[in-house]
C-alpha cells in the first residue's frame, strides 16, 4: 500500500508483517501499514519446542502479529506470532484487503481527474485517514449518503468524482435475520387463510422481508436491512402483526426466532 501511518502502532494491536529475515532463534519482518521493522523471537513463534522455525514462517509471507514492545528510542518492536488467534488473524486480513481495495478507488479517482496517487492522498487521503482512521469507514458514509466532504475540506471535483466511484464500486452493508412462523387453521378455508397471513406478513416491509416454505406448519420469515438493529425491529413488528392477523382469523400462529 502507498499510504503508511506515520507513528509507532500500540502495544496489544494486531498488525499485518512481511516476513523479511529468518535467522536460527528470531524472524525479522516489515509492519506493512506502518512501514516499520519488528522482531518475532522464537518463543513468540509457536507454543512448544520449535525444531525449526522454517516450519512456521517462509520470506516474503505475510504473518499477523500482536504487538508486545515498543522501544521508540531504539526502534526496536517485539511482536508475537502465537498470541494471534484465528478470529483476530481473519479479521486483520480482512480489514488490510478493504483498505487495499479502498485505496485503489482513491487511483481511480486520480486517474479520472489527472492526478497521481500522492495529489490525491495530500488532497482528501490524508484528511479522510485522519478523521476516520482509514478510507474504508468514510466510503460507506459515502455510500450511505452519510459523508461530510466539507468538513474534511475535500475540493469539490475530488468529492464528486470519489462519490461517483464509490457508489459504482461498494454496496451498502446488509445483514440478514431469520425466524419460522407456525400457522394453523381448522377451518375449512384454512389454506387461504394461512395464504393471507403470509401475504399480510410480506405486505408489512416488501423490501426487507422474504418468506419462504419450511414444512406446514412451517414458514421462514427472512429480514435484509442495513444494521441488526434496524432488521430485529422489522422481524419483531412483522411477527407480531402475523400473530394478532391469524388470531383474527380464529386460527393458531407461533414465532420462533431463529
Amino acid at each position: 500500500m502507498f499510504y503508511k501511518k506515520p507513528d509507532y502502532p500500540e502495544s496489544d494491536d494486531i498488525v499485518l508483517c512481511t516476513v523479511k529475515k529468518i535467522l536460527p532463534h528470531s524472524t525479522f519482518v516489515d509492519l506493512d501499514e506502518y512501514g516499520k521493522e519488528g522482531m518475532i523471537h522464537i518463543s513468540e513463534i509457536a507454543a512448544g519446542r520449535i525444531r525449526n522455525i522454517r516450519d512456521y514462517v517462509r520470506e516474503n509471507k505475510k504473518v499477523v502479529c500482536k504487538v508486545l514492545n515498543i522501544d521508540k528510542a531504539k526502534g526496536y518492536i517485539d511482536l508475537s506470532l502465537r498470541r494471534v488467534n484465528q478470529a483476530q488473524r481473519i479479521n486483520k486480513v480482512k480489514e488490510f484487503e478493504q483498505e487495499q481495495k479502498a485505496e485503489k478507488i482513491l487511483e481511480d479517482v486520480g486517474k479520472k481527474l489527472k492526478m497521481d496517487l500522492k495529489t490525491i492522498y495530500e488532497k482528501a487521503g490524508y484528511n479522510i485517514i485522519n478523521s476516520y482512521g482509514n478510507l474504508t469507514s468514510f466510503f460507506y458514509d459515502i455510500v450511505n449518503d452519510k459523508a461530510d466532504f466539507k468538513k474534511l475540506n475535500i475540493p469539490n471535483n475530488i468529492a464528486n468524482t470519489l462519490t461517483e466511484i464509490v457508489k459504482e464500486k461498494i454496496k451498502p452493508i446488509e445483514v440478514s435475520i431469520t425466524g419460522i412462523l407456525k400457522l394453523e387453521s381448522d377451518a375449512s378455508n384454512g389454506i387461504e387463510l394461512i395464504k393471507k397471513t403470509l401475504e399480510h406478513v410480506n405486505n408489512f416491509n416488501k423490501n426487507a422481508i422474504k418468506i419462504t416454505y419450511v414444512g406446514a406448519p412451517r414458514y421462514r420469515i427472512l429480514v435484509k436491512a442495513k444494521d441488526y438493529k434496524t432488521a430485529e425491529s422489522i422481524l419483531r413488528e412483522a411477527s407480531l402483526s402475523a400473530l394478532e392477523f391469524m388470531k383474527k382469523l380464529k386460527g393458531k400462529a407461533e414465532f420462533i426466532r431463529a
